[in-house]
């Protein structure tokens, strides 16, 4: 279809962008959403479907394995198949999965629904943002990245408030029941707007590449969320903690020599060569890995040293996930007049300022104050994530855009992982540390007062996280339109 670039530029302007965003920000939402709703879920799931706290903890582990595994191959299902069959595929896969799930009679039956849901977000992810990157000219990225930015921080941070609230009044069933209309609404909206715009070149299918990214991602991913207290792993010097780390460790090695040698590979990483992509991606690394230790760690401290609730501690939370989506759109459209440079750098200024003051956090810490400071960490958090991110996807050419996207995608999954194992590992080694030089480690006030230390150096290793962050930040330069990628992707 696609002869020239005069037609090309002629196509992009009767793309229904509305729709199409609307149809892509919907489904992505509700899948990311699905993502973190269960987790209030857990313990009463527990006694309901008869299983023990390691076997429950599948549903998250299974989930996260599923999404490691496919969205590093993403980049190649992009060049393969077009973007209606993509699309149409993940809401099949999603809708499917959101009705076993709530006709869910037993844990198995369960833990096969959240298989199939990790496959439809494994696979609308990446082809959101390369759609965004198709659709959209350079200049006017920023906005729409925004809104994405809006999905993926406030669906998950908004799941286990909203499913609190369900839990309440309903059935568990009731999560994935008043997820199920919005998934076919965005499937019907695909159907009737979404055109075909990737460019389908159909690269040699390596088997042994897809082989080594699945032991290696997924190596890393479960050893980590293992190590971090999910899966049947527990702890660092579990055998199977130390199998999976080893296996996913050599298979990235060879993964990446692999890549580096093909014509075509799986997962072009010459994506790196580009500077601007390069730094992108280590601050989205760190900003990821800060997050999701931090909704970790802080929900954790409010119920069990502060003595909230889950939803009262998801509540906590919800003004600063909700003002950080409110907050993406805007920063989207102050990265297209401004550029990233001193967005980042205030951001992540502010990110280690409100680090700094949790890392005084007590059990005396009024609850308006914790409030304010996740707050301000959000707006720190969305002065960084998506202009770092679009920033860094601009400067690749077209042809690199589904692996800028996989490469981008895969990478927040891993960092996920290892921030919030990370996170675990140092709270109960400065828990245990601060127990070992008390007289009587089993009375209450020391137990707390343990716990507290051990937030408290979690949240300096986040600190220092952020610092590094901010050292990067200086070596932001904004890309040019015109120059490094292009006049945008259907030039």
């Amino acid at each position: 279809m696609k002869t020239g670039p005069a037609e090309d530029q002629q196509e992009t302007k009767q793309y229904k962008v509305m729709p199409i965003l609307f149809a892509m920000l919907l489904s992505g939402f509700i899948g990311l959403f699905g993502e973190t709703a269960l987790n209030v879920a857990i313990t009463p799931l527990m006694g309901k479907l008869q299983v023990g706290p390691t076997t429950i903890q599948w549903l998250t582990t299974g989930y996260l394995l599923v999404m490691g595994i496919l969205v590093p191959i993403s980049g190649l299902l992009l060049q393969w198949f077009t973007t209606r069959q993509l699309f149409t595929t993940s809401l099949v896969f999603s809708i499917a999965g959101t009705i076993v799930a709530a006709l869910s009679p037993s844990f198995e039956i369960l833990m096969v629904a959240r298989v199939l849901q990790a496959v439809g977000t494994a696979l609308l992810l990446p082809l959101m943002f390369n759609t965004i990157l198709v659709i959209f000219p350079i200049e006017k990225r920023g906005s729409a990245m925004g809104l994405i930015g809006l999905v993926i921080m406030f669906a998950p941070a908004s799941g286990p408030a909203i499913s609190g609230l369900i839990l309440a009044n309903l059935t568990w069933h009731w999560i994935f029941w008043i997820s199920l209309p919005f998934f076919i609404i965005s499937l019907v909206c695909g159907l009737l707007f979404l055109p075909n715009i990737s460019k389908l070149t159909k690269p040699k299918i390596d088997i042994l590449s897809i082989v080594l990214s699945t032991l290696g991602f997924g190596g890393i991913v479960y050893g980590f969320s293992s190590a971090g207290g999910h899966g049947e792993g527990g702890g660092w010097t579990s055998p199977v903690v130390i199998a999976a780390l080893l296996i996913g460790g050599i298979s990235l090695v060879i993964f990446c020599i692999r890549q580096l040698r093909m014509e075509q590979p799986v997962m072009n990483l010459r994506a790196f060569r580009y500077p601007m992509f390069t730094i992108g991606l280590i601050l989205v690394f760190i900003c990821m890995m800060i997050i999701l230790s931090s909704m970790l760690i802080l929900p954790m401290y409010l119920q069990q040293g502060m003595a909230l609730t889950a939803l009262a501690a998801g509540l906590v939370l919800l003004p600063g996930s909700l003002l950080n989506g409110l907050l993406s759109p805007i920063m989207g459209r102050l990265f297209d007049k401004f550029g990233p440079k001193w967005l980042v750098i205030i951001g992540l200024a502010v990110v280690a300022i409100i680090l700094f003051m949790y890392t005084g956090i007590n059990a005396n810490t009024p609850v308006g104050m914790i409030v304010a400071m996740h707050l301000f960490m959000m707006v720190g958090i969305s002065m960084i994530m998506m202009p770092a991110q679009t920033n860094g996807l601009n400067q690749l050419p077209s042809e690199y855009y589904p692996h800028g996207t996989a490469i981008m995608n895969t990478l927040q999954q891993v960092a996920g992982a290892i921030g919030t194992a990370l996170a675990v590992s140092i709270l109960s080694a400065g828990q245990t540390g601060y127990l070992s030089r008390v007289t009587d480690p089993q009375s209450p006030a020391n137990q707390l007062a343990g716990f507290t230390t051990g937030i408290q150096h979690a949240f300096i290793f986040a600190l220092v996280l952020s610092v590094i962050g901010l050292v990067c930040s200086f070596f932001v330069r904004r890309v040019q339109v015109g120059k490094q990628a292009g006049q945008g992707p259907m030039h």
